[in-house]
């Protein structure tokens, strides 16, 4: 683990998840292994209380759409907390992968998924607020701007970026929980590889100002991760 000292700089790993060739079983054994570490780090509960908070604020039905949704765990979290505080929530979730779509959709009814590419197609617009979860380190900086703008484009109020925080403790952290909460090949590859190619909170801010999403903040998580939020105002 050499490469430690020189996690100060972005290294982008290419992980096998993103290969368009991987085998359908093994991506869907990936796709519920990563459920799993969402669970455990409470992926979901990081992106609930602002969407909570405006839903309070605006007093109706909120919409939110989950970029890059994978099997789509987040944004069903997000309807079953919606339902245990008694606030009215719709939940959509896209992501380039037809594997995953359909994954989604056979395991999490009520929330509406589709396959988009929102890196190079405007996501549609309506939504109150748009999110993304573990998706901007898999990016090049370029494509991480494109993101951001398109979220922005799609949203009425919010934008929220839930993702891994570079450094050597979270490279650390996620390599030994990725050991112990799944036996998938790909994701104990692509979990130490994620907090490789991910950025740093500042750097994370830096790109959403590029984006154009003036005014957004991005706080750290725990564990391991960090929030970017952007509201319109």
């Amino acid at each position: 683990m050499a490469f430690l000292s020189r996690l100060r700089i972005r290294e982008r790993i290419p992980e096998l998840m993103d290969d368009p060739a991987i085998d359908p079983v093994e991506h869907r054994r990936a796709l519920a292994a990563l459920a799993r570490v969402n669970r455990f780090s409470n992926s979901a509960g990081v992106l609930w209380p602002p969407i909570l908070k405006l839903s309070r604020e605006l007093g109706r039905t909120i919409r939110v759409l989950d970029v890059a949704t994978g099997s789509g765990d987040v944004p069903a979290e997000l309807l079953a907390k919606a339902g245990r505080a008694a606030v009215t929530l719709e939940a959509a979730g896209c992501d380039i992968s037809p594997t995953a779509v359909e994954e989604a959709g056979r395991a999490r009814p009520g929330v509406q998924f589709f396959v988009h590419d929102a890196l190079h197609d405007r996501l549609p617009t309506g939504f109150d607020v748009v999110t993304s979860s573990l998706f901007l380190h898999h990016l090049t900086a370029d494509d991480a701007i494109a993101l951001l703008a398109n979220m922005e484009n799609a949203t009425r109020h919010l934008v929220l970026v839930n993702d891994l925080a570079r450094s050597r403790f979270n490279y650390c952290a996620v390599w030994a929980a990725c050991r112990l909460l799944t036996r998938s090949p790909v994701v104990r590859f692509d979990g130490p590889a994620s907090v490789r190619s991910a950025f740093t909170p500042a750097e994370a801010l830096a790109l959403a100002e590029r984006a154009g999403l003036s005014g957004a903040t991005v706080r750290r998580r725990f564990p391991c991760r960090f929030l970017l939020s952007w509201e319109r105002k």
